[in-house]
């Protein structure tokens, strides 16, 4: 969950603070610095000499701080140290009774906003937020394209930022790019995206070009692919030159460029590989490949050179997925300018989906019965964290307030499972954060089963996208802990839904449960279309038990309408029993007393 924010320094001067920082250290790999006085505090890093000498030393290294002091402290020692907020790392506050993270510094561009909300979901604090954006329900105007790798351009991110806060219209245009985040702004927002004429005070410009207006910033989603092909042993000089002088020429943003696509046999071309170096990606294409491409301007010369008739037009087109350049190819020699060899052909093509340049990740998660309450500090910190929540839409309502401005959020209908699975891996394959939220557990008949399924179905590498499982109390657990302990023997679940499994499948397995005496909680017992097959569980279960044998029918337990009712297995049919219910029935040695059902585990024989 803190990936992100790393390296991650925390810093505390007391043993309380050092104590309060100490499981947040643990559960977000952050280093925690103590002055020599706490050398006694396990897993602390101690720094010689005064703190403020030590912050300075930090400061450079570090992308996020944690500190546990007062925040007039805090401010008084990183003053001298702040610089500019595309480059300040985050600063959080906590205070010393754990009550409140404070986002104090880089809120936005350094993170610290979101850092506040893990930090406050791990302490069970209240994270605190006083970015305007924030307030309005909005993303960060300098952030939200971040998820989908778009680049910050030139502008006056100020000023924008401002209009934003005092709720002035600002006019967005957005040419290229996914509008998937417009789709999920909150309500009431003031910007303005189908009226291009309307006044606006500042706007915002998404798109392979760059505006310069006054008030105007730029967005630039990366969706331009260079297809390059060189002479061998052309200098990184005069390549780096063609790119620039290419996208000049077209009014073409360079922070727009996707990647570099050339002929497989550049692939080790020393020049090539230096300009890309880590700031964009470099694919290859066999030259058969290349060969079907239809280019406006084909060479029999490089085909008789490298057997295909083009290699930049027809490696932009392919690794932009599309059947028509931007730019035509250009060829730059050496002479063009100083301490250059070799010659170069540039050629631009557009993909109609950005290249984000993260590797996407899947959060299989669990939400317990549906009280935030009952759910893990991982669970919520997953959600929270996800740039896409998808879920069925009672599910998504019962963890609303841990979603955050800017986050995609689709909500699927129950039967939609597949939909679900699969919109999900899309999402993780383009590059998202995915949480895919299951009530219960999410390996118990939740989503993660399926969602490994489709994986697996789509020879998955098991690295991309990268999975996580966030378990949470599973209904069976939740009912079992609002009516006592009937689960303290062996115990098995089984779900009376026949449209998964054959209806003859379940029923031997009823048989069984009920044979070798198993506690047994019965899931999905009734729908408006399956009346029956309670009632069939209920006469097997009676051939093996007595008609008096306890049984809990628990209703959406945890949650505002819970409902709750003890009886016994021959009274089953005369309790009311739907979708949200989940049956417990007990062993041979169950037992009620009082309002309380207790399955014996054995060891009052010992």
């Amino acid at each position: 969950m803190f990936q992100d924010f790393q390296p991650l320094a925390a810093i505390a001067t007391t043993p309380n603070g050092a104590r309060k920082l100490q499981p947040l250290c643990q559960s977000s790999g952050a280093t925690l610095w103590v002055p020599p006085s706490l050398s006694h505090i396990s897993g602390a890093e101690v720094y010689p000499g005064s703190l403020k000498d030590h912050l300075a030393g930090l400061w450079q290294r570090h992308h996020s701080f944690v500190f546990c002091l007062a925040a007039g402290a805090v401010t008084r020692l990183i003053a001298p140290l702040l610089a500019n907020k595309a480059s300040d790392p985050a600063v959080v506050v906590v205070d010393e009774g754990g009550r409140f993270a404070i986002s104090l510094c880089s809120g936005h561009q350094g993170g610290a906003d979101r850092l506040a909300k893990l930090v406050a979901l791990q302490l069970g604090a209240t994270a605190v937020l006083t970015g305007a954006a924030d307030g309005l329900g909005l993303p960060g105007i300098d952030i939200f394209g971040l998820p989908f790798g778009w680049q910050r351009g030139a502008g006056n991110w100020t000023a924008v930022s401002a209009a934003v806060a005092r709720g002035e219209t600002v006019q967005v245009i957005q040419q290229t790019g996914s509008k998937l985040w417009q789709q999920h702004l909150s309500g009431g927002h003031n910007l303005v995206f189908e009226n291009p004429n309307l006044p606006a005070t500042a706007q915002i410009f998404i798109g392979n070009e760059t505006n310069l207006g006054e008030n105007c910033v730029n967005w630039h989603p990366r969706v331009l692919w260079l297809g390059i092909g060189c002479e061998r042993g052309t200098s990184t000089e005069l390549i780096a030159y063609a790119i620039q002088q290419s996208c000049q020429s077209a009014n073409l943003a360079m922070e727009a460029i996707a990647g570099i696509a050339t002929i497989d046999l550049k692939a080790d071309e020393v020049g090539l590989l230096a300009v890309c170096g880590n700031k964009w990606p470099l694919k290859t294409f066999s030259a058969e490949e290349l060969q079907s491409i239809v280019v406006p301007n084909p060479s029999q010369v490089v085909a008789a050179e490298v057997g295909t008739p083009s290699v930049a037009e027809a490696a932009a087109l392919k690794a932009a997925n599309s059947q028509q350049l931007l730019v035509e190819k250009q060829i730059f020699r050496a002479e063009q300018i100083d301490n250059s060899s070799g010659a170069v052909t540039v050629a631009i093509a557009q993909s109609e989906v950005e290249y984000t340049g993260r590797k996407g990740q899947l959060f299989l998660v669990g939400t317990g019965p549906g009280k935030l309450a009952q759910m893990t500090p991982a669970a919520q910190s997953a959600i929270s964290q996800a740039d896409a929540i998808i879920g069925y839409a009672l599910y998504l309502d019962l963890i609303a307030p841990l979603l955050r401005p800017g986050q995609i959020v689709e909500a699927f209908p129950i039967t939609q499972e597949r939909q679900r699975s699969q919109r999900a891996i899309a999402l993780a394959k383009w590059g998202l954060t995915v949480a895919v939220v299951s009530s219960g557990d999410a390996g118990i008949y939740g989503m993660a089963g399926l969602v490994l399924e489709d994986l697996q179905a789509q020879n998955w590498d098991a690295k991309t996208p990268a999975v996580e499982i966030f378990p949470g109390i599973s209904a069976l657990q939740a009912a079992a802990s609002r009516v006592g302990t009937p689960l303290m023997h062996d115990f098995c679940a089984i779900s009376l839904s026949d449209l998964l499994t054959p209806w003859e499948v379940i029923e031997k397995r009823l048989i069984a449960a009920a044979q070798a005496d198993f506690t047994t909680a019965l899931y999905n017992p009734r729908s408006q279309t399956r009346v029956q097959q309670l009632a069939i569980a209920q006469s097997i279960f009676l051939q093996y038990r007595q008609p008096h044998t306890p049984v809990a029918i628990v209703r959406s337990a945890y949650r505002e309408d819970e409902q709750i009712t003890l009886t016994s297995l021959g009274e089953l049919l005369e309790t009311p029993v739907d979708m949200l219910a989940t049956v417990l029935i007990g062993n041979n040695s169950t037992r009620i007393h009082a309002d309380w059902m207790i399955t014996p585990r054995g060891y009052r024989k010992s």
